[in-house]
């Protein structure tokens, strides 16, 4: 049966059960009547390669969930189509707990914050290791980049959901404090040409 919303996902007897205790059912149940965010749309796909980070997380057999940080350029998270997208699985500790939890459970989840802008969008879905196919690998080799990919995680796409900003913090990347520095630098250098030119006129 197709899925309609993450709520088929998510919201299990017990969560419905404490949302009932909690004073939030009547509000949830709202949520599950509406058909929405099962594909990876245009808005999702940009909001994606605009991340240079992302939470992973699987489950063991056994039912241990293990969250893991992938990271990478801008765009490394890559959308394949409609219902999948890949990111390369760069070197890392070599403890290869999220790699074991996949072989043996699948499903998988994704958490991607923009700290910037207050928002984080959680996507479920099914994910494997890809060894084997290197157009895929040679696709997520980051540009101008010596890091060679061998693995990578291909993402298939279930439900997603937007989360409120509540309690994210607003933070910004070196990248873009350096930017608006360099910019209000700028901006006072011609400033202080003009007092100068007018002190010599």
């Amino acid at each position: 049966m197709a899925i309609r919303n993450f709520t088929e996902l998510a919201y299990s007897k017990s969560v419905k059960a404490m949302q009932q205790r909690l004073g939030t059912r009547e509000r949830n149940a709202e949520l599950e009547r509406e058909a929405r965010n099962t594909e990876v749309t245009d808005g999702l796909s940009a909001y994606l390669a605009e991340r240079t980070s992302i939470l992973f997380a699987t489950a063991a057999k056994s039912g241990w969930p293990y969250v893991q940080h992938r990271g990478g350029p801008k765009g490394f998270v890559r959308t394949l189509d409609r219902h999948t997208i890949a990111f390369a699985d760069y070197p890392g500790n070599k403890q290869y707990i999220t790699l074991g939890n996949l072989a043996e459970n699948p499903k998988a989840t994704i958490l991607a914050i923009n700290y910037a802008e207050r928002q984080r969008v959680k996507i479920w879905g099914e994910a494997e290791l890809v060894e084997d196919d290197r157009d895929l690998l040679d696709s997520l080799m980051p540009p101008n980049n010596a890091i060679y990919v061998s693995r990578a995680i291909r993402f298939h796409v279930v439900a997603w959901d937007i989360n409120c900003p509540s309690h994210i913090p607003q933070l910004f990347t070196l990248e873009e404090v350096e930017a608006a520095s360099a910019a209000m630098l700028a901006r006072i250098a011609e400033l202080e040409a003009q007092l100068t030119a007018r002190e010599l006129a």
